[in-house]
């Protein structure tokens, strides 16, 4: 409404990227940052990296409230990241999705996965623009979970 200033604009991904693409992304990826990860193991992000590192893959918390999560280091950005990072699995605001695709463009990132609920077609448009694949709006631990069946 005119003049409501909690008024927010809904994004929706207007490009879904294919399954397969998917597929190979999950089965060809070895690293994750999961930026946004909790120390809580009450949250999804914690949920997911948890799940994600018992999948096999390498998991960087990237949390800069934590020194450890999960047994693991945690890093204050993706730019502190000492290896190599395959995908970046962001479980942050959509305001705050812009500077975390310019790091991950920064650093290499072969992948920007959005969880469910987050869409940012402006950090979409840069990360692809940089030839990032990008996923938006779908859980990766629900999405590989999908892969063994």
């Amino acid at each position: 409404m005119p003049g409501d200033e909690k008024h927010s604009v809904c994004e929706v991904a207007f490009e879904i990227v294919d399954n397969d693409t998917i597929h190979k992304v999950l089965t060809e990826s070895k690293t994750v940052a999961v930026v946004g990860m909790s120390a809580n193991p009450e949250k999804a992000s914690n949920q997911v990296g948890r799940y994600l590192i018992d999948a096999g893959y390498k998991v960087f918390p990237v949390n800069p409230n934590a020194d450890e999560i999960e047994g693991e280091k945690s890093y204050k950005s993706l730019n502190d990241i000492p290896e190599a990072i395959d995908i970046v699995d962001i479980f942050r605001p959509p305001k705050d999705v812009p500077d975390i695709v310019r790091d991950a463009v920064a650093i290499g990132a072969k992948v920007v996965w959005m969880q469910e609920g987050i869409v940012n077609n402006e950090a979409s448009d840069t990360a692809k623009a940089a030839g990032l694949i990008v996923i938006m709006d779908r859980c990766m631990k629900k999405t590989h979970a999908g892969l063994k069946k």
